[in-house]
C-alpha cells in the first residue's frame, strides 16, 4: 500500500484525480493490517511530511500520520520512539543540507497519539532536554515560535526546576536576537505574530512559576544594558515586558537603581534601549515601565543620566506620535521626560522645529486619536511655556500652531509641573544648568539662575548693557574701599572676557542680597534694582571718590566739576532730580520740594481717564524709529505752567504762549485748552514727523509709555479725606500737587507699575495692558531762569526766554520683561541694545563726540535677548509685539539713556578723555590674572566634559533614523489613503521604519 500511496503522490495526474485515489488508501488504512506495512506507511508519510517540496504533499503525509496514530495507536507508539524523536531532534531529517524545517510540527502532532502511552513520560523528558538545547543555539524567531507552540499546546514539555529557570532567560535571549528581514507588511505581521507567540509562553510559563520572574527581567536587564554588544538587541523584548505583572514593577525598580553594581554606562544603555521599545506595536504597559524607571532614576538622583538620555531620545519618542498604533504610549513617555525635565529648556527646545508639522499632521488626521493627542500635546507645550518663558522668537511658529486648541489654567499647570519635576530641591540640580558647549553666536555670555534668580540676571544685564555704567565700573582702580562695586566690577569683567558660555553671580548674589527676600524664592526686579543702586550709592558716598581722572581733567569748568565730581558713581549715571509742588487752592500759596531719584515708578491711569485727550499733561513724546530726525532746537524751552495765568486777549499776539501754559494748573472755571499727550507743544506744526509713533504704534484703547508719563506728571487733586494742611491758611484745604522733573539722569529708569494688591483675594494682581514702548522719548525737563538763558544761547534764535521746559531726548536701551501673572512668580528676561555716542564708522569726528546718527540708533544697534544662560539675537519689532503674542509676557522695567546734546557735550568729553567710552578699559592686574586663570580652568574643563560625554553619548544606543519619521509627513499627497502614517493603516515600509 505505501508504494502504491507514493506512486499516486508522484505521478503527473492532476490533483483532484490523486485526492480521489489518495481518499481509498486512507480509508483501507483505517482497517487492521499487519505491523510491517503500518511501519512502511508510517515512514512514507513521515517522509512525505518533512521533505515534501509541495504543500500538497505535506497536507497527505499529515492525514496517513493522524489516520495511523488514531486507527493504530501500538504500531504508531512503536514507530514514535524515543530514540527516533532524539535522531530528529539532534541530527535533522532529509539530506545533509536540506534538513526538514518542519520537524517541531511532526512532533507536535505525534504527541498527540502518545500522550497515554507508556513511553510518554520518556518522550516528554528528552523533549524538555532537546527545547532547552534548541533554545540556547539561538534559533530564528520562526522556529522559535514552533518551539512555544509546542510547549503551550504540551506543557508537560517545558522544563522544569533550575531548567525552567535557565529556558526562561534563554529564551529571552532569543527574542533579544530576533529581526525581522522583511519589509513586506505580510511578512511583517507574521514576525510580529511569531514573537507573541514566544512571549505568550513565558507569559504562561510566570503564571505558573511566578519565581521564574525575576531572574527573567534580570536577564533581560543584563541584555539591554550590554555595552558590548555589536548589535543592539531587538525591540522585541518589549512584548515580555508587558507581561510582568505590574504589582512588581516598584520593587523590580527599586532593585535596579539601587544596585550597585550597575553602572551609570550601564543603566543609561538600559533605559535608552527601553525608550526605544515605544515604537513596538500593540504593546502594553511598555510606557509605564519606563516612566517607573525613568522616576526611580530620579529619585535616587541620578541625574546625569536623565539629562542624556533624555536629550538624546525626546526628539525620536516625538516621532512617533505620527503613528497612531504606538502613540498613546509614547505621547505618556513624552509628557514625563518634558514635565520633568525641569531645570533647563533644551529638551522643549528640541522639539519647537518639529511641533508645528506634527500639529498639521494631526489635524490632517482628523481622528479621535489624533484630536486627543492634539489636546494633550497643546497642555503640554503651554506647560513648557510657562515653564520656560522669556524665548518669544522662538515660541511664535508654535504658538500659532496650537492657538486654536485649549489652553490650560495656570493651576492646572502648576498641578502638572508639580508632580513630576525629578526633585522639589531645585539646587541639586545646579550643577546640570547650563549645557552649553561655547559661547552664544553673539558673543554675549549669560547668568545662571541659581534658583529664581532670573530676576537679578535681568537687571545685571540691563545695567552691564548701559555701556556709559559699564565703563565707568570697569574703569574702577584696585583699593576703592567699595566692596559692592569691586564685586560687580569684577561681575562685569567676566561678563565681557570670559570664554565661558554662561557664568555664575553667585558671589555678586550673596553680597547684593536685600536681607527680606526670601532663598529661592521669586522677587521684585524693580526692588532688587532699587536695593542694588542704593547700596551701591551708599556705599562711595562713605568710601573713596571714583572719578579721580575726571578731577585732573582741564575740559570741565570749575561750575560743571563742582556739579559733577560732588555725584557719586549712581547719581550720575542713573541720579534725576523732580521738584513737587503743593497750591493751595484757597490761597494760591505754592509750597516746592526737591528729591532726587533713581527711577520714576509709572502707575496706570484709571481705566475710564482717557490719557490721549487730557489736557493737564506736559507734552512727553514718543518716536517711531523710522522716523526720527535730530531735534533742530537741542534746548527747545516752553512755557512753565507756574506763570500766573490770564486769559489772553483778543489783541494779546502771544496767543500761543497761552497754550503752552494750560499743560500746567488750571485757574479755578478757567477753560481747558484740549493738547494732546502726545503732541509737541508750541512746535507742533514745524515738527508733524514728531506724532509719528512707527513700530511702536498700538491701538487706540492701549497704554504707551508716554501716557503713563504724562499720567505721573499730570496735577492731583487733593481734596475730602487728602487735604492739604497749607501752612499760610493754617488749615486743612483743598489743593493741587503736580511732580515737574528738573534734572534728567543720564540713564532713565522707568518701573511700570503693574501689580496691585487685590483686597478682595489679598494678593497682588497683575495689570496685563500692553503698553507700547517708543524707541526714542522726549521728556519734558524744567529749567530755572538762569539756566534757561544759557540753553536758549546754545539753541535756535527761536528758544522762549524766561522760566520753562526743554526737551530732553532719550534711547531706549533695555527692557526688562515679566512672564507671569503675579509678582512672586513668572520669570524675568530682558532685551537690551548698547547705545554710545561713538560716531559710527567714516563720519568725520570733530572735536568731542557727536551724537550717533539716528539710523545707527534705531537700524543699526543690534538688539539682544537676555535669558538667564541664553543670549540671542532680536529686534525691537520682537520688543515691541512680545506682549501681543504672549499676553503674560510684559514689559515692566525700562532703560533710557539720554542722547547728548550740546550743554551736556561737556561731562561727554570729560568721560571720553578719561577712557570711558571710547574702547573697553584696561582692567587692574589682579581682575585680568583671574579671568585668563578662569579661561584656562574652561578650556580644560571642556575638554574633560568632552571626554565624558563622549563616553555616555557612545554607550546610548544608536537611533540613527528618527527623523525620517517627521521628514515622511510633510504634507506627501503621493502616499496613497491608508497607507500613509496619519491614516493609521501604515503602508509597508513606514511600518518597517516605525517598529525596526
Amino acid at each position: 500500500m505505501d508504494k502504491i500511496l507514493e506512486a499516486v503522490v508522484m505521478s503527473s495526474y492532476p490533483n483532484n484525480v490523486k485526492q480521489g485515489l489518495v481518499r481509498r488508501v486512507i480509508e483501507a488504512a483505517k482497517q487492521p493490517m499487519d505491523s510491517e506495512q503500518c511501519w512502511s506507511m508510517l515512514e512514507l508519510s513521515t517522509k512525505l511530511y518533512l521533505t515534501g517540496d509541495t504543500k500538497y504533499k505535506r497536507e497527505i503525509g499529515k492525514e496517513v500520520l493522524e489516520v495511523y496514530g488514531h486507527y493504530h495507536p501500538e504500531e504508531f507508539e512503536e514507530f514514535f520512539n524515543v530514540r527516533f524523536l532524539l535522531s530528529l531532534l539532534q541530527e535533522g531529517y532529509g539530506p545533509l543540507g536540506k534538513r526538514s524545517h518542519y520537524v517541531l510540527d511532526y512532533i507536535q502532532l505525534g504527541l498527540q497519539f502518545v500522550l497515554e502511552s507508556p513511553s510518554a513520560n520518556s518522550i516528554f523528558s528528552l523533549l524538555r532536554i532537546e527545547v532547552l538545547r534548541k533554545v540556547c543555539e539561538r534559533p530564528s524567531p520562526k522556529q522559535c515560535a514552533k518551539i512555544s507552540k509546542l510547549l503551550t499546546q504540551h506543557p508537560q514539555c517545558i522544563p522544569t526546576g533550575k531548567h525552567q529557570l535557565l529556558f526562561c532567560q534563554q529564551l529571552i535571549r532569543c527574542i533579544g536576537q530576533f529581526q525581522c528581514v522583511s519589509e513586506g507588511e505580510e511578512e511583517i505581521m507574521e514576525f510580529l505574530e511569531q514573537v507573541n507567540k514566544v512571549s505568550g509562553l513565558l507569559q504562561r510559563i510566570w503564571r505558573t512559576q511566578t519565581s521564574a520572574i525575576l531572574p527573567s527581567l534580570k536577564e533581560l536587564f543584563t541584555i539591554i544594558s550590554s555595552t558590548e554588544e555589536q548589535e543592539a538587541p531587538s525591540n522585541a523584548l518589549a512584548s515580555v515586558v508587558q507581561f510582568v505583572p505590574l504589582e512588581l514593577m516598584d520593587g523590580v525598580i527599586r532593585n535596579l537603581t539601587n544596585d550597585d553594581s550597575i553602572t551609570d554606562v550601564q543603566m543609561m544603555m538600559a533605559i535608552g534601549r527601553m525608550i526605544d521599545w515605544v515604537s513596538w506595536p500593540l504593546g502594553k504597559n511598555i510606557d509605564k515601565w519606563i516612566i517607573a524607571l525613568l522616576k526611580g532614576l530620579a529619585a535616587v538622583k541620578k541625574f546625569s543620566i536623565l539629562i542624556e538620555v533624555t536629550l538624546s531620545k525626546i526628539e525620536k519618542v516625538f516621532s512617533k506620535l505620527l503613528y497612531p498604533i504606538v502613540r498613546e504610549g509614547a505621547l505618556s513617555v513624552l509628557q514625563y521626560m518634558l514635565l520633568s525635565f525641569q531645570h533647563s529648556h533644551e529638551a522643549f527646545h528640541l522639539l519647537l522645529p518639529h511641533i508645528p508639522r506634527l500639529v498639521a499632521s494631526l489635524k490632517k488626521e482628523d481622528s479621535n486619536s489624533a484630536t486627543s493627542s492634539l489636546e494633550q500635546l497643546a497642555e503640554l507645550i503651554h506647560c513648557m511655556f510657562f515653564r520656560f518663558s522669556g524665548f518669544p522668537d522662538l515660541y511664535e511658529p508654535v504658538l500659532e500652531a496650537v492657538k486654536a486648541l485649549p489652553i490650560p489654567n495656570e493651576d492646572r499647570i502648576k498641578h502638572l509641573l508639580g508632580q513630576n519635576a525629578w526633585t522639589s530641591q531645585k539646587n541639586e540640580l545646579a550643577c546640570f544648568y547650563p549645557r552649553l558647549a561655547s559661547k552664544s553666536e553673539t558673543g554675549k555670555i549669560g547668568l545662571i539662575n541659581l534658583g529664581n534668580t532670573c530676576y537679578m540676571n535681568s537687571i545685571l544685564q540691563s545695567l552691564f548693557m548701559a555701556s556709559d555704567f559699564r565703563h565707568s565700573v570697569l574703569n574702577l582702580t584696585e583699593g576703592n574701599s567699595q566692596p559692592l562695586m569691586t564685586k560687580l566690577q569684577w561681575l562685569f569683567a567676566f561678563l565681557e572676557h570670559s570664554q565661558r558660555p554662561a557664568i555664575s553671580p553667585e558671589s555678586f548674589l550673596s553680597a547684593s542680597w536685600p536681607p527680606w527676600f526670601t532663598p529661592g524664592a521669586q522677587q521684585d526686579c524693580s526692588e532688587y534694582l532699587k536695593y542694588l543702586l542704593d547700596r551701591l550709592h551708599e556705599e562711595e558716598k562713605t568710601g573713596k571718590r571714583i572719578y579721580q581722572k575726571l578731577k585732573e581733567s582741564s575740559l570741565m569748568s570749575q561750575a560743571v566739576e563742582h556739579h559733577y565730581l560732588n555725584k557719586t558713581l549712581v547719581e550720575k549715571m542713573f541720579g534725576g532730580k523732580m521738584m513737587t509742588k503743593i497750591r493751595c487752592l484757597k490761597c494760591l500759596n505754592v509750597s516746592s520740594r526737591e528729591e532726587a531719584f533713581t527711577d520714576l515708578s509709572l502707575a496706570f491711569p484709571p481705566s475710564d481717564r482717557n490719557v490721549h485727550g487730557s489736557t493737564s499733561f506736559l507734552p512727553v513724546e514718543e518716536i517711531g524709529p523710522q522716523f526720527i530726525e535730530p531735534p533742530e532746537n537741542a534746548g527747545q524751552v516752553m512755557g512753565s505752567p507756574w506763570i500766573q495765568r490770564k486769559a489772553p486777549m483778543a489783541s494779546d499776539h502771544a496767543a500761543p504762549a497761552a497754550s503752552v501754559e494750560t499743560l500746567g494748573f488750571q485757574e479755578p472755571g478757567e477753560a481747558a485748552n484740549p493738547i494732546r499727550g502726545n503732541d509737541v507743544g508750541v512746535d507742533a506744526a514745524k515738527e508733524p514727523l514728531s506724532t509719528s509713533r512707527g513700530q511702536a504704534c498700538a491701538p487706540k484703547d492701549s497704554r504707551s509709555v508716554p501716557d503713563l508719563i504724562n499720567y505721573f506728571l499730570s496735577p492731583e487733586r487733593l481734596t475730602a479725606e487728602n487735604k492739604y494742611h497749607c501752612e499760610k491758611c493754617a488749615s486743612l484745604q483743598d489743593a493741587e500737587k503736580v511732580a515737574e522733573l528738573t534734572e534728567g539722569p543720564h540713564y532713565l529708569i522707568l518701573t511700570l507699575l503693574r501689580f496691585s494688591f487685590d483686597p478682595r483675594t489679598m494678593k497682588r494682581k497683575k495689570i496685563l495692558d500692553n503698553v507700547s514702548i517708543p524707541v526714542v522719548l522726549k521728556l519734558p525737563i524744567l529749567v530755572a531762569p538762569e539756566e534757561t538763558e544759557e540753553v536758549c544761547q546754545h539753541g535756535k534764535d527761536g528758544s522762549v526766554p524766561g522760566s520753562g521746559f526743554m526737551t530732553v531726548v532719550y534711547d531706549l536701551c533695555s527692557v526688562v520683561v515679566h512672564s507671569g501673572i503675579s509678582s512672586e512668580s513668572g520669570h524675568y528676561y530682558c532685551y537690551s541694545r548698547e547705545c554710545t555716542d561713538t560716531v559710527p564708522h567714516g563720519q568725520p569726528q570733530g572735536g568731542g563726540p557727536q551724537p550717533a546718527s539716528d539710523k545707527q540708533l534705531d537700524f543699526e544697534i543690534q538688539w539682544y535677548l537676555f535669558n538667564d544662560t541664553r543670549v540671542s539675537f532680536s529686534s525691537f519689532e520682537s520688543v515691541s509685539n512680545v506682549t501681543s503674542f504672549f499676553p503674560k509676557d510684559t514689559a515692566y522695567v525700562l532703560f533710557y539713556r539720554q542722547r547728548p546734546e550740546r550743554q551736556s557735550c561737556l561731562l561727554h568729553e570729560a568721560l571720553a578723555e578719561a577712557g570711558c567710552l571710547h574702547g573697553e578699559p584696561s582692567l587692574h592686574k589682579d581682575l585680568m590674572e583671574a579671568i585668563s586663570k578662569d579661561n584656562i580652568l574652561f578650556l580644560q574643563e571642556q575638554e574633560k566634559e568632552a571626554r565624558n560625554r563622549a563616553a555616555y553619548i557612545s554607550a546610548l544606543p544608536k537611533s540613527p533614523l528618527w527623523w525620517r519619521d517627521l521628514d515622511r509627513d510633510k504634507d506627501d499627497d503621493s502616499s496613497s489613503g491608508g497607507c500613509s502614517p496619519a491614516a493609521g493603516g501604515g503602508g509597508s515600509s513606514s511600518f518597517h521604519g516605525l517598529v525596526f
